[in-house]
């Protein structure tokens, strides 16, 4: 079941999905990070998370780009922690300079549900999590507004496509069961 955790900068999101999925009580549990580790503030992130899991029996992949080669077994509890980072990673991608704007818009979309649905269906849980960073403000380059474009449409599919959604507010989760 795929299931999809949202919250802003900070809500307490990831550890909540590290809790879900170790309380879950599968005995192999896979962590697939994300984030590239650009700069010393993404390396400090980078090693606060694997300091958050460290006694949690994950095995982390790192998996920055192609999800859908992420190396899992079948039957294991999967946790995606970053959809937001996934998507930057995908839509910022080199390629992205050969493609028209709005086909490359549609094709990382449709590259990252169909990673997402590759790994749900070797998985038998899959927590994505992904950031809520669209109450902030507007005024962006336009290049960052189609980045934000995709990750929202991302978003929305997936939502449909989970067995519930939980907004992580201030620590608190807000759970809402998906029913069709």
């Amino acid at each position: 079941m795929l299931r999809l955790v949202t919250g802003g900068s900070g809500s307490g999101k990831s550890a909540y999905a590290e809790d879900w999925i170790v309380s879950m009580g599968i005995e192999k549990k896979y962590y697939l990070a994300t984030m590239y580790p650009w700069d010393e503030e993404c390396k400090k992130r980078i090693q606060k998370h694997r300091f958050m899991r460290a006694e949690k029996g994950f095995q982390t992949i790192e998996q920055y780009r192609n999800i859908e080669e992420a190396p899992i077994e079948t039957g294991a509890s999967v946790l995606l922690e970053c959809l937001s980072n996934l998507t930057a990673n995908e839509f910022f991608a080199q390629e992205r300079q050969e493609v028209n704007g709005s086909v490359w818009k549609e094709k990382v979309e449709e590259r990252l549900v169909a990673g997402i649905r590759n790994l749900e269906q070797k998985a038998s849980e899959l927590i994505v999590v992904t950031n809520e960073i669209f109450s902030g403000g507007s005024d962006y380059p336009q290049e960052t507004m189609d980045y934000l474009e995709v990750l929202g449409k991302v978003n929305v599919r997936l939502a449909q496509m989970a067995g519930g959604v939980t907004e992580v507010v201030y620590g608190i989760p807000l759970y809402s069961p998906i029913y069709l």
